[in-house]
């Protein structure tokens, strides 16, 4: 089994508004998010610093350890409140994850300390990806010295990427990659969803 986190602690300066409960589809992010990863595991969360927003789901909230370290603090406090030793952590603003590929990635898990896709050579998709706990030292010593990048930690770990030939066998248009951070992607998003309906 793995845990699985929802990170939620953008602050959206770009769309102006809290992109999960921007609705895509007729139905916010957040829900379309919580569709594709409730039936993989027993342990969904929310990690987030604004838990007012986020108790209508009904889900375990989970605060950062060490507010305003970025990603890579959100990626540590959401892996030290995991009930199993892997956790897949998905990003809120993502409407289009797809069931199967998360659970290949879960599949993979065992294979490695993280298994990250990566669509582009210099370019990891670190918010659709799995961790495990042996990540945690390493993690540690990037927050001590103030170096943000979650791939900072990749030198200390193991990582299984999945390329995209392996990626397009379960999302071949790569739709699950898709992240909102403008309102034009908002747009793109909704035309979308309008000719996968």
């Amino acid at each position: 089994m793995v845990s699985i986190a929802i990170l939620a602690g953008g602050q959206s300066r770009r769309m102006g508004r809290d992109k999960a409960f921007l609705e895509v589809g007729g139905l916010p992010i957040m829900a379309r998010v919580l569709a594709q990863v409730e039936p993989l595991s027993n342990d969904v969360f929310i990690s987030t610093n604004s838990p007012e927003k986020y108790a209508q789901f009904g889900l375990r909230l989970v605060a950062d350890v060490c507010p305003l370290q970025a990603v890579l603090g959100g990626i540590y406090s959401a892996l030290a409140a995991a009930r199993y030793h892997h956790l897949l952590v998905v990003a809120c603003d993502m409407p289009f994850l797809q069931a199967d590929l998360l659970q290949h990635l879960i599949d993979l898990a065992p294979t490695a300390d993280a298994v990250v896709p990566l669509l582009k050579a210099s370019r990891p998709e670190v918010l659709h990806a799995v961790y495990s706990k042996r990540c945690l030292p390493a993690i540690r010593v990037c927050l001590q010295n103030n170096r943000l990048r979650v791939i900072d930690m990749f030198a200390e770990i193991t990582v299984r990427y999945v390329e995209r030939d392996e990626i397009a066998k379960f999302d071949p248009n790569f739709y699950s990659f898709i992240n909102l951070n403008t309102p034009a992607d908002w747009q793109r998003a909704q035309a979308l969803a309008g000719k996968l309906s």
